[in-house]
This record gives C-alpha cells, structure tokens and sequence, in this order.
C-alpha cells in the first residue's frame, strides 16, 4: 500500500491505489482522520452509483465532510469496474460482477469487517455482496442513500428487453447519444430534473466532475449496461434475507425516474423496506436523490449515530 499524503482541510487521502481482479486493474483510494496513519471504528465502504461520469469521486464531499465533523473511521472508496481509474471492459455488467469485485477487495485489501454506504439503484449490487458473505461475514451494517422505489426493486425485466436495449445502446446511435449525454449543458439539465431538489445545487464542481469522468468513451459501457437494466430483477426475498442491521435514508423530495415508482411517497418507501427487512431502520432527511452530494453536512449527521453504533 502506498504511503498517504494530506489532502485539505480535515482528511488524509491515499494516492489512487489499484488491485487486480479477475485479470482488470481496480482503483480504489483511502480516506482517514489526519492525526493518523489508520482510523478507528469499522470502514466505511463507499459503493458509488453508476451513471455518466460518475465514479468513487461522488463521494469526496462526503469524505471531507465525514472528518470535519470528527469521525475517525477510515474510508475505502473503490472504483467499480468500468468507472474511474479503474479497467473500462467492453463487458454487460452486472450487480454480481460488481459485487464479486467489491468482495475480493474486501477479502485482499480491507481484510476487516466495515459497513456498506451504498448510493441509489446499486443496492442490488450491495444485496448480492451481502449474499457472498456466508462464510467470510465482512459486512457488519449496510446504509442505504435514496435506494430505489420499492416497486423498482421487485418488478424484474424481462431478458430480451435487456438484450434489446444493450444491442441498441451498444451501436454507433449508442456512442453518439454518449458523446451529447456527456455535455455540460445535457450534464447539468439531467441533474437538476431528476437528482437534485434544489437547482442551485448543481453546482460547477459536480458538473467538471461529470465531464472528466465521461472523458473515455469506454466509460459508457458500464453505463449503458445499468440503463439497458441488466439489475433489474424481483429482489423481495433477496431483501428479507439481509440479516445486518440496515438504515434506509430517503429524501423528502424522493423521487423515481422509472415509471413503476413515480407515484410513490417517501414515506410509502420507507414502509415497503421496513416491512422487508429484518433489522431495517429508516430516516427521512432534506434532500432528494443524491443525499450524500446535495446535503452532505444533513447526511453525515444523519447516519452518524448508526454507523458509531455498529463500531462499539
């Protein structure tokens, strides 16, 4: 592992580091308290959603703002295949392929129990890690930042519609809609209708942040692969199983890009997951879809107390 340097403010942050999974390089970064080499508590395993330009860098606000309020457990932030710095594969990927790459990494690099912070629609990839952990137990919690609508989760696609939809995205019409999706005008309109409750919100960091992570062509097939719904599956019994402690953090102004999940409140969510769930937990917070972006100060705060619980 490489020696860490200070980064501004409140945190030390690792060089970008890499592993090798399955032959593909794997980048990932670590976060810590700046008094100290390693933190305290369980890790945080930052799980980052997928979509155009997105990668582990949605989460630096949250690892800034974690240290500024003086919680000390380290961060691991990795990158999902085809995202990032890490290998971008001509690949369909799935919720299980990231999950079995997040559960080598557990196993190689964190080799320690932590709690899953996972953004919006990767649930199913945290479902699936979590299906992985029978004999090695390495999730002692999972939070859940505006997981998706709860019809979303139990209504599975059918497979040639997947197949349909992939085939088309992945054609020269698929490479053109990506270079006008990776537009800052495109990049800033999509954010503000769909993710964001506030529109002055979308501010320039998160739309340079965009961009830059669009910059390989590459990095369009992950994308195309979760928008052809190659995770869309029934996961109801998968969510009953979950036995860790969990917490559901919706926003007050959630929403659902799918049409299966528009007419559903925030608080009707929250029921559909605590009736499922085992050990769930829930809270409601100000913002919408990308809690841990928008209201980042809110969202630590919030899952603040859950997290220092499961670290006793």
């Amino acid at each position: 592992m490489q020696s860490q340097t200070s980064a501004p403010g409140n945190q030390t942050v690792s060089p970008t580091q890499f592993y090798t999974w399955k032959g593909y390089r794997c980048a990932y970064e670590v976060q810590t308290p700046p008094d100290a080499s390693t933190g305290t508590g369980t890790p945080l395993l930052l799980i980052h959603p997928i979509g155009v330009g997105l990668s582990r860098h949605f989460w630096q606000r949250f690892g800034r703002e974690w240290y500024q309020a003086e919680h000390r457990n380290p961060i691991y932030n990795p990158d999902l295949l085809g995202c990032g710095n890490s290998d971008m594969p001509h690949v369909t990927y799935t919720p299980e392929d990231w999950a079995e790459q997040l559960q080598y990494f557990l196993q190689t690099v964190v080799q320690k129990p932590v709690i899953v912070v996972v953004q919006g629609a990767l649930f199913p990839v945290a479902i699936a890690l979590t299906q992985l952990q029978k004999e090695t137990n390495l999730i002692r919690g999972l939070v859940l930042s505006g997981p998706p609508a709860w019809p979303v989760m139990t209504k599975a696609s059918k497979p040639w519609q997947r197949r349909l939809s992939w085939n088309l995205f992945d054609s020269p019409l698929g490479a053109a809609f990506y270079r006008y999706a990776r537009r800052p005008q495109f990049l800033r309109s999509f954010s503000t209708k769909q993710l964001f409750d506030r529109a002055e919100a979308v501010d320039q960091e998160w739309v340079d942040m965009l961009v830059q992570g669009a910059q390989d062509p590459a990095s369009r097939h992950a994308v195309f692969a979760f928008l052809a719904g190659f995770w869309r599956q029934n996961y109801e019994q998968a969510i009953a199983s979950i036995q860790q402690p969990t917490l559901v953090v919706v926003g007050e102004t959630a929403s659902s890009i799918s049409r299966s999940g528009k007419q559903e409140t925030p608080e009707q969510r929250i029921a559909d997951y605590l009736a499922h769930l085992p050990q769930g937990r829930s809270l409601k917070m100000t913002g919408r879809n990308v809690m841990p972006y928008e209201t980042t100060t809110e969202f630590v705060q919030a899952i603040a107390p859950f997290v220092q619980e499961l670290s006793q």
